[in-house]
């Protein structure tokens, strides 16, 4: 072989002018076909090897892309699978090392000292740059996979799915915890239904208030056969006042023996007496429950960078009452008008009631709500996902198990592409909390679940 005729392999090594072109077109290569320097100029057994290792991440990735066009669902699994995000974590810590290897054995065969001086400098920043940023974010993909890995491991369990019901639909119980040092035990401070059809992805949401009364029981259920007539209807009930979101802390607390195989499923006492006042009151069946810690919430929404929210009214902070029962001042007020705000400020807009009903909170707290579900988007998610990894594992308990994610996932894509109706059970809706008629509840809940697109039966 000549020098003519292989002058990355075989260079002129007198020539400063051949060996800096010869050093741009190996780092340059390195990064764009990781493999083909050596295979050209250096040891041609690991650039086979490098080149081996580039045309099947190539492979992959193109027969993914593939995939989530035709076949999201099968992307979906891989990515919330334990098995799957382990595997994709070694694969990149391999392509890292990998990597690193072959810029490193790259700066060897460009050998610098051969090259002009006033390129050496930039010629070495270029390789050593582009390591870095390759193995790096390498290295980062397999940190978030492992992070992930732990998070969907730390709140989801791992059980059978359970089927839609009647009507095809998937109701899933939110319950925002409120615990608190003046409060004898968790009480649900924002109780909510998300039903989505398991086939369109149409979803109603219906919000329930705290404050409900009589709340009735299915027939079966532990808390009918000692309240028959609703909850506390007729001589009341075991805590201080009986509302539905007393319910909780009334079972977690008083009888947890009603619900015996609660922790074992997944759950708790407090939050199958919960399921079981939802269910009564909805006529739905309730399959999973999603319970959220309001403390916890404020470090989501800092992990997120703060929740954007139009805000119409002035709300008071830090009105109210201390532990002793005395009223406390109001001490900041959150602004009319287009709002960022962190996690301290938005769980009091969510919760503040100085002035206001309890109606007008739960509004507020849908609206923070659907202000993060918007910001849970890729960019904001990738950039900062071990701080929300973080606090998810803080925020967030659920019997959803781990293998419906992929199914749950899939859904929540063809949910975004429609309106969601939202029901709210209030008196500007037509249903009495305080004095409730729970068959105009069943009617306004009936309509709401009929798809847009039909038409209810003459």
């Amino acid at each position: 072989m000549t020098l003519t005729a292989s002058p990355i392999r075989h260079p002129d090594l007198a020539s400063r002018d051949v060996m800096t072109r010869r050093g741009w077109w190996l780092v340059l290569l390195n990064l764009l076909i990781p493999g083909s320097a050596q295979v050209l100029a250096g040891n041609r057994r690991l650039g086979r090897f490098g080149l081996g290792a580039t045309m099947l991440l190539w492979t992959v990735a193109v027969v993914a892309i593939v995939v989530w066009i035709w076949w999201p669902t099968v992307i979906y699994t891989v990515a919330t699978s334990t098995i799957g995000l382990w595997l994709f974590a070694a694969a990149a810590v391999f392509y890292a090392v990998l990597w690193v290897v072959l810029a490193m054995d790259t700066l060897r065969l460009v050998r610098l000292v051969r090259t002009a001086p006033t390129a050496r400098a930039f010629i070495a920043a270029f390789g050593v740059v582009a390591m870095v940023l390759v193995a790096g974010a390498a290295g980062y993909a397999a940190s978030l996979a492992t992070s992930a890995s732990g998070l969907l491991s730390s709140v989801f369990v791992a059980g059978p799915s359970q089927p839609p019901d009647e009507n095809g639909r998937y109701n899933i119980m939110l319950l925002g915890g409120d615990a608190g040092p003046d409060r004898d035990g968790l009480r649900p401070d924002s109780i909510r239904v998300v039903s989505i059809d398991a086939e369109s992805g149409h979803t109603v949401t219906i919000g329930l208030p705290r404050n409900m009364e009589d709340v009735p029981f299915p027939d079966g259920s532990p808390l009918h056969a000692v309240y028959p007539e609703g909850y506390g209807a007729i001589d009341g009930c075991e805590v201080d006042v009986c509302l539905l979101n007393s319910i909780y802390t009334e079972v977690e607390l008083r009888s947890p023996e009603m619900y015996p195989d609660a922790v074992s499923r997944g759950s708790e006492p407090g939050i199958e007496g919960m399921r079981d006042a939802v269910e009564g009151i909805t006529g739905l069946d309730i399959q999973y429950y999603a319970l959220i810690d309001m403390a916890g919430f404020q470090q989501l929404i800092d992990a997120l960078g703060g929740v954007t929210i139009e805000v119409a009214d002035r709300i008071p902070m830090g009105a109210g009452h201390d532990e002793e029962g005395n009223e406390v001042e109001i001490t900041e007020w959150i602004e009319p008008g287009t709002q960022v705000l962190d996690g301290f400020h938005a769980l009091w807009y969510a919760r503040s009631r100085y002035g206001t009903s309890d109606y007008d909170r739960m509004a507020r707290q849908l609206q923070v709500q659907e202000a993060m579900l918007s910001q849970f988007n890729p960019a904001n998610v990738l950039t900062k996902f071990q701080e929300i990894a973080a606090a998810g594992s803080q925020v967030v308990k659920t019997d959803v198990p781990q293998s419906m994610l992929p199914y749950f996932v899939d859904l929540a894509g063809k949910a975004r592409s429609q309106p969601i109706t939202d029901v709210p059970l209030v008196p500007e809706n037509g249903f009495e909390p305080e004095d409730p008629d729970y068959a105009v509840a069943s009617e306004l809940i009936g309509r709401a679940l009929i798809p847009p697109t039909e038409e209810p039966a003459e």
